[in-house]
């Protein structure tokens, strides 16, 4: 299992999430959260703003849905100018659910 975490702009969330439930993934994690990219803010005269709205997506998928979903994140968050967002995948080696106890997804 991986956990994939894509930081995308807020208004590209639900288009990814519809897109992403196309697919068949199981479950969605959608979180708001602010933050900054390699640029470090932007200046407006005397004024800097250094961390922007985003939205975090947060999956955790098998195996070999990863390049289909990580696919389908860059297809549908993206505008092609600075901001977009980042994808992180990491491993997961258990999961369980709280109201049964059962492991896996």
């Amino acid at each position: 299992m991986k956990m994939i975490r894509a930081i995308i702009r807020p208004e590209k969330a639900d288009t990814v999430a519809e897109a992403l439930a196309g697919i068949g993934l199981p479950s969605l994690t959608k979180a708001h959260v602010f933050g900054r990219g390699r640029t470090k803010g932007i200046r407006i005269g005397d004024v800097v703003y250094d961390e922007f709205p985003k939205t975090m997506l947060l999956m955790v998928v098998e195996e070999e849905n990863v390049a289909k979903a990580v696919d389908i994140i860059m297809e549908t968050g993206k505008t092609g100018t600075m901001g977009d967002g980042k994808i992180f995948i990491t491993e997961v080696e258990e999961a369980y659910t709280i109201s049964s106890g059962a492991k896996g997804l």
